[in-house]
């Protein structure tokens, strides 16, 4: 897919949103990625999720693993496309873990699946989590990178649009001080 149609996507849905957003990271920025909107039309994320998985077929991938909450429905449709089993973390404690009687072979080949990545910290435990179960994971799959190429997780990084939206500290944010008022629409608290 080219850049073109991914965004046209992105914009048609509703997934790429202007306003004054605090992000997961704790983070400002005037542009937030709600990848949830792209799920609500299955052709969309069908599409989508066709091409990550065409990025990737040069892998040997056993399974995907996403963290939940924003990752669960992309990596099930990565899944699909890559023919492979899908699991999700879940946090239980403040800690990403495996529940639901899910379990990742010892050297399973295992590819991380989120939606969106500014920082990759959510990305990096679910990869941390995997590593300690005996698990090989072989790549991440995003459909935005919002780090514009700069987060690095030390493996291949699969992204289907890679920009550099701009993110502020919350003492030297601009829409802060034009007062512009702050939303916060992760899935985390």
């Amino acid at each position: 897919m080219k850049e073109k149609e991914i965004i046209a996507i992105l914009d048609r849905t509703g997934a790429r949103q202007t306003g004054h957003f605090l992000l997961t990271s704790g983070r400002h920025s005037g542009e937030y990625m709600q990848c949830a909107k792209l799920f609500v039309n299955p052709k969309d994320s069908k599409q989508l999720c066709a091409a990550l998985a065409k990025m990737i077929k040069t892998q040997k991938v056993d399974c995907v693993l996403s963290p939940a909450l924003g990752g669960i429905l992309m990596g099930y449709e990565l899944a699909r496309a890559l023919g492979c089993a899908n699991y999700f973390a879940e946090r239980q404690d403040g800690t990403f873990t495996l529940r639901r009687g899910f379990a990742l072979a010892k050297g399973a080949k295992v590819i991380v699946a989120e939606d969106v990545v500014t920082t990759g910290g959510s990305v990096k435990e679910v990869i941390e989590l995997a590593n300690s179960l005996g698990a090989e994971v072989v790549g991440v799959a995003v459909i935005v990178d919002r780090s514009g190429g700069n987060v690095d997780f030390g493996i291949p990084l699969y992204s289907l649009w890679q920009t550099n939206i701009a993110t502020y500290d919350k003492d030297s944010c601009p829409l802060c001080q034009a007062g512009v008022p702050l939303i916060k629409p992760g899935s985390r608290k």
